[in-house]
């Protein structure tokens, strides 16, 4: 077994869907079986990949879908069932398929009371938005501490029973987290209803039951009988849950190699761990789609280069994407040689730059624009990297 592992660089949208996609792209041409493993983070991840002819945004199902691999959630996957149907049907209507899920037990599901739980404490802070994507991450790993909903309680059970344990959670947990909160439910109008709307939850038990139909139940040995496993990563570096310097603008979930390599361990040992590269991912430029800091902004006007986004569009939960150059070649690569020390993983590193299509060839930096070249060949990138690879077009089917 090979391991591919994509961790993003930054704050996110560093370009994982293109990255996942052009290495499934490489295993189906070289032959191999393989399969891809979402690990951390759950619906609000938004990865493209784009065809010549096709273009879809992944968020729960891999962005390896087009090129017919099947998808695992590890179990430090957060998935929101009742969002998966959409998905895997805008899917089908793309491609006339829908990919296997396969998925450990013990992931933690997220439900509407979470994500209602998430709206309505990130709007009551109104300028001090923590940035979350409204999807309820946090409120439901917050919850699995006391009360968990895990995926193996819900998949092949009734919708019934998952309505009575949803009923029961509306009951006992959630008065208490939001006492716990400070919230006033009172003052928040329709979505306070919601929260303990019996119809609501009887909605969200019969389609969280229907969409867990898709999901076959497997252990993480499952992923050995592949040639080459590939881990999508979701968010960034930077916004790793332990990541102190940008609390609490943080995502709840590690970001990096921690997962990854857990699993890795977990499946082979410490002593017969796989052949490994991990991808760090970056585009040329810095992007943040949410609130806290993002260094060096207002340095960088998106429309001198023409830089343009069609996935993170202006929301009411996250704002208009924000656009940073890079700082100097150290501060590029802090976050990584941090990610290497924590979980030193034999592996083969490489760094993947995306969008040099917007930048001329550049990487963007606080200094000016780079050619990337001459940027990569700096002793903090060359010494950290043993390979680098420079993305010009949106395509896998262009890239060398």
């Amino acid at each position: 077994m090979q391991a591919k592992i994509i961790i993003g660089k930054s704050f996110g949208d560093e370009g994982k869907g293109l990255a996942t996609d052009t290495y499934a792209l490489g295993a189906v041409r070289g032959g191999s079986s393989a399969v891809c493993v979402r690990h951390n983070g759950g619906a609000q991840a938004g990865h493209t990949v784009d065809l010549p002819d096709a273009r879809f945004v992944f968020s729960q199902l891999s962005s390896a879908s087009f090129r017919g691999l099947d998808t695992y959630w590890a179990d430090s996957f957060m998935p929101d069932l009742f969002k998966l149907g959409s998905e895997t049907e805008g899917f089908r209507g793309i491609s006339g398929r829908v990919p296997a899920i396969y998925a450990s037990p013990l992931c933690r599901c997220t439900y509407i009371g979470d994500v209602l739980i998430n709206m309505i404490l990130e709007a009551s802070r109104g300028d001090g938005r923590h940035g979350s994507c409204g999807m309820g991450i946090n409120e439901a790993a917050v919850r699995s501490e006391t009360c968990p909903l895990r995926l193996g309680d819900v998949v092949g059970g009734s919708a019934e029973a998952l309505y009575n344990r949803l009923s029961e959670l509306s009951r006992e947990y959630t008065p208490k987290r939001t006492a716990e909160l400070g919230l006033d439910l009172g003052r928040v109008g329709e979505l306070g209803e919601m929260l303990f709307s019996e119809s609501v939850l009887r909605n969200a038990a019969e389609e969280m039951s229907r969409n867990a139909d898709l999901i076959q139940l497997r252990e993480a040995d499952f992923l050995a009988g592949f040639d080459e496993v590939i881990f999508e990563g979701a968010q960034g570096l930077l916004l790793d849950e332990f990541n102190l310097e940008y609390a609490p603008h943080l995502t709840t979930s590690r970001t990096g190699l921690y997962e990854p390599a857990r699993i890795l361990r977990s499946i082979a040992g410490e002593g017969s761990l796989p052949d490994t590269e991990v991808i760090y991912v970056t585009r040329s430029y810095v992007t943040r789609h949410g609130a806290g800091p993002l260094p060096y902004e207002g340095l960088l006007d998106p429309l001198a280069y023409g830089i343009t986004d069609r996935t993170n569009v202006r929301n009411e939960w996250q704002g208009s994407l924000r656009f940073a150059p890079h700082g100097s070649t150290e501060e590029f690569t802090a976050a990584v040689v941090h990610d290497i020390a924590e979980c030193d993983i034999p592996a083969k590193r490489t760094l993947f730059v995306t969008h040099l299509n917007e930048t001329d060839g550049c990487i963007l930096t606080k200094d000016g624009a780079v050619p990337v070249e001459r940027f990569c060949q700096s002793d903090a990138i060359s010494g950290l990297f043993d390979d680098i690879r420079l993305l010009y077009s949106p395509f896998a089917e262009e890239i060398g």
